[in-house]
């Protein structure tokens, strides 16, 4: 589990292909993940990730296919920028929401426009996604923990503050860049329920 709470950002050092899948290599030089062990999970980008080698301040790890085509993972290139965030750990404060590191799509970003210092960002999602999405409620895009500030249709608009800018990906972002999201769990389990009565 995470909490969406991004530790700070890494850099692909490499992409090696390995059977059809690939490793990624992360430089995280200017992260805090802790204590990072073989075999410990790393959210990238918000995808849980698995660390199978460790060198230094780079950790690599394998992706699948399935997860290539699912998430913007299959889109980095060497240089590109990742968020990064450690799996919590017991006693740790959970500053974000809970975060499994299952993307459920990809989301569009559609507008951003700045407001006083913040800046407002509107996605839009998959028409299977849209009922997960609720005013006030919790969405991780790209692996950072955000509120949803309105909800109209197909799209959502969230706030981002000064550092949350600057400290993420989001910075980077442009219209029309695709970005991972992963619906709240709670709101995912209340649908369940709701379908199955």
């Amino acid at each position: 589990m995470f909490t969406g709470i991004i530790k700070g950002l890494g850099r692909v050092a490499a992409l090696e292909e390995q059977g059809g899948d690939t490793r990624i290599v992360i430089d995280a030089a200017d992260t805090d993940l802790g204590t990072v062990a073989l075999g410990d999970s790393i959210a990238v980008n918000g995808v849980c990730l698995t660390a199978v080698e460790l060198d230094g301040a780079r950790f690599a790890a394998d992706v699948s296919t399935e997860t290539l085509s699912l998430t913007t993972l299959g889109a980095l290139e060497v240089g590109s920028a990742v968020n990064l965030e450690g799996a919590l750990r017991a006693g740790e404060p959970l500053g974000g929401h809970m975060v499994s590191g299952h993307v459920d799509g990809f989301g569009v970003l559609e507008a951003r426009e700045q407001d006083a210092r913040s800046w407002r960002l509107v996605f839009s999602v998959p028409a299977h996604l849209s009922r997960f999405f609720a005013p006030k409620g919790s969405v991780c895009v790209d692996g950072i923990s955000l509120t949803v500030n309105e909800v109209e249709g197909d799209r959502f608009g969230v706030n981002i503050v000064p550092h949350t800018m600057s400290h993420t990906t989001l910075g980077e972002r442009a219209v029309g860049d695709r970005v991972n999201l992963e619906i709240d769990v709670i709101a995912r389990y209340l649908a369940r329920l709701v379908e199955t009565r």
